[in-house]
Parts: C-alpha cells; sequence; structure tokens
C-alpha cells in the first residue's frame, strides 16, 4: 500500500486556523451583543459619555461584576471605547447607530436573536440534512420571527417609499391616485404598514401562511393607525382571492417558495391590466464563485437553515436559496407568463426587480 506524503504550508494553516478562531469568536460576540440588547446596557450608554461600570450598572438595574466583565469584552471587540486612565468606557455615536438607536437604519441587534434561533435549531437542522425533509418557517425557535422582522424593519424604513417604488416605472403615481397592493409573504407587516403610511389614498393586502405572524401584523397595523385600509391575512402564495392589484409586491420571501413559479403564476393572475410584480430579493450574483465575502457568507447560512429549509417543506419542486441570482429569478418569472424582467435599484443587500406581463 503506497501512502502519500502531503506537505503542509504552516502559514496558511495557521492564518486559516486565526480566521476560523475569528469566526469563534463572532459566536461569543454575538451572544454578548444579543445581552446587551435585552438588559437596554447599549441603549444606557447611547449619549451617556464616558461612564464606568459601576454608573452603567446602577442605570440599567444590573449587577456591577458582570456589567464590568461585559464592558471589557465591548472594549476588546471595539465596540466601546476604554479609556486607560479614567477607566470609564463610552459608546461613538457611530457605534450607537448600530448598536443602540431602535429606529435607526444601520441597527444590527435584532439580527443576533436570529442567530440564536439557528443556534437552537441545530439539531433539527441536522436531522433535516440526513433526510432531506423542509423544515417549515413555523417550526423555527420563537425568536427567529421578532429578530428578522425588526432587523428588516428599519432598512424597509430607510428604502422601500424614498428609494425603492420610485425606481419602479410608473408605480408611484398609480400609488399616489390610489391603487390596490398585495404584499405576498408579509410576516409582521411592516413593509405593508410603511406603504399604506405613505399612500393613504390606497388600499392594501397582506398574505401570510405564519398564524402569529398575521396576528402581529394586524397589530402594527392598529399601531400605525392604518387598520381602516390595510387587511392581513393567513393564505398560501397561490391562495389568496383578492384580484386587481396594481402591484403585487415580495419582500424578501419570494425565494423562500416551493413553488415560485406558482406564486408568480397566481401573483400574475391577481394583477389589474399593466400591473407590476416587485420582487425585493438578497442581492447575489448569478455565478456562486461570484458569490463570496461577509454579505454572501451571511445569506447561505440563513439560506441553509431557513430558506432552502422551508422551501423543500412545499410542494413545488423548487428550492431557490437566497442567493439565486437575478438571471435565475427572470427564468422563474419567465416561465409564470411574465415578459419583462429589470433591474429596477439594488443595495448591498438587496436587488429590486420589477415585472409586468406586457
Amino acid at each position: 500500500m503506497t501512502t502519500t506524503t502531503i506537505e503542509i504550508d504552516e502559514a496558511k494553516r495557521d492564518a486559516f486556523q486565526m480566521s476560523v478562531l475569528e469566526e469563534l469568536a463572532g459566536s461569543y460576540g454575538g451572544v454578548m451583543i444579543s445581552i446587551g440588547n435585552r438588559l437596554g446596557l447599549y441603549e444606557a450608554l447611547d449619549g451617556a459619555g464616558p461612564i464606568d461600570a459601576a454608573e452603567l450598572a446602577a442605570r440599567t438595574g444590573c449587577a456591577e461584576r458582570y456589567v464590568l466583565e461585559w464592558l471589557n469584552g465591548q472594549a476588546a471587540a471595539g465596540n466601546v471605547i476604554y479609556d486607560r486612565e479614567a477607566a470609564t468606557y463610552e459608546l461613538p455615536a457611530e457605534h450607537a447607530a448600530v448598536l443602540a438607536d431602535p429606529h435607526s437604519p444601520h441597527l444590527m441587534t435584532p439580527a443576533f436573536e436570529c442567530a440564536a434561533a439557528l443556534w437552537a435549531d441545530a439539531d433539527m437542522a441536522v436531522e433535516a440534512f440526513r433526510s432531506g425533509a423542509g423544515v417549515p418557517w413555523g417550526e423555527h425557535d420563537e425568536r427567529l420571527f421578532c429578530g428578522v422582522a425588526a432587523f428588516y424593519r428599519n432598512g424597509y424604513q430607510l428604502m422601500l417609499v424614498p428609494e425603492w417604488l420610485p425606481a419602479l416605472d410608473g408605480v408611484v403615481e398609480r400609488l399616489e391616485a390610489g391603487a390596490k397592493v398585495a404584499d405576498v409573504g408579509c410576516g409582521h407587516g411592516h413593509s405593508t404598514v410603511l406603504m399604506a403610511q405613505a399612500f393613504p389614498e390606497s388600499r392594501f393586502w397582506g398574505f401570510d401562511t405564519h398564524a402569529e405572524s398575521i396576528a402581529e401584523a394586524r397589530a402594527n397595523a392598529e399601531r400605525a393607525g392604518v387598520a381602516d385600509r390595510v387587511t392581513f391575512e393567513v393564505a398560501t402564495a397561490d391562495g389568496y382571492v383578492e384580484s386587481g392589484f396594481d402591484l403585487v409586491c415580495f419582500f424578501d420571501a419570494f425565494h423562500d417558495m416551493g413553488d415560485p413559479v406558482g406564486a408568480a403564476h397566481h401573483a400574475r393572475r391577481a394583477l389589474a391590466p399593466e400591473g407590476s410584480l416587485m420582487l425585493v430579493e438578497p442581492n447575489a450574483a448569478d455565478d456562486v464563485a461570484d458569490n463570496v465575502g461577509t454579505i454572501a457568507k451571511l445569506y447561505y447560512g440563513g439560506s441553509t437553515m431557513l430558506c432552502t429549509a422551508h422551501a423543500l417543506s412545499e410542494d413545488g419542486g423548487y428550492a431557490l436559496g437566497a442567493q439565486a441570482g437575478p438571471a435565475r429569478l427572470a427564468e422563474v418569472l419567465e416561465e409564470a407568463g411574465f415578459r419583462s424582467f429589470r433591474k429596477a435599484a439594488e443595495t448591498p443587500f438587496n436587488l429590486i426587480a420589477q415585472a409586468r406581463v406586457a
């Protein structure tokens, strides 16, 4: 028997080990960010200037020794600035926009609840890998639903009405005059409510298969004062009966569907003449070799655990995943009967597309 000796480049090995160690440290750090968010530590640091552990503990009703260790970890991560002479910690305004401000479009803290849900669901994922079965959205840890809704909400608030809708041909004019709009896969309804607030002459319907999310969406509409012109219903993407829509939207939901062709075909039939389909999807290249880097790594992780898993739980035979790319999305819509597809806008995170029958 012949054995082959493989020469190891020790420098490459050590560099890769450090890269994996950074992943591990990020996992630990994510828990610290989640705890800081849940205890109001970032909120108390926001605008406080330099502060010591005792004062932060007093402001938040927490034990000082735990707060001190947490603050030291935040300093090590670069999340807060430590003053060696004064033994104080400060949250810069730029960092507060990411960690503390609940209305900031750059807020990241809710996303760590999603990560917690993925860890909690790891055993379920292992079994799915072995069996090939899907995992429906509603079977995940409950932290996922609020985490996803809060994480996307602020980004939609920044971009949806000011940037994305105006990028669609002829859509804003119809919304201002009074249009019918469907939000398919609406979740907690933040996208639906934002549009309803911006266009009071229009009527909006939100559809989702997750009953708990629909209940939260109705509550969100009541709090926003738009419940009189927004209707939320539990329905599948190919099962809602309302029609005559001027705009049908899929916000980060189209790639989750087991039968996206069927969902798009149903949307096409539900559209009014000259109506538009709006897709907001994770931004991705068409070639997997080009989907690299931090954002792609984030999306592939979520896609494996959530998007692909849910699609496989539904009939239809598709599992597009969160990095399908514009060419694949265009193919699916063409198969469903749409004759035009164009990329209307994009961000580092999102692709915004418009499709029409004519």
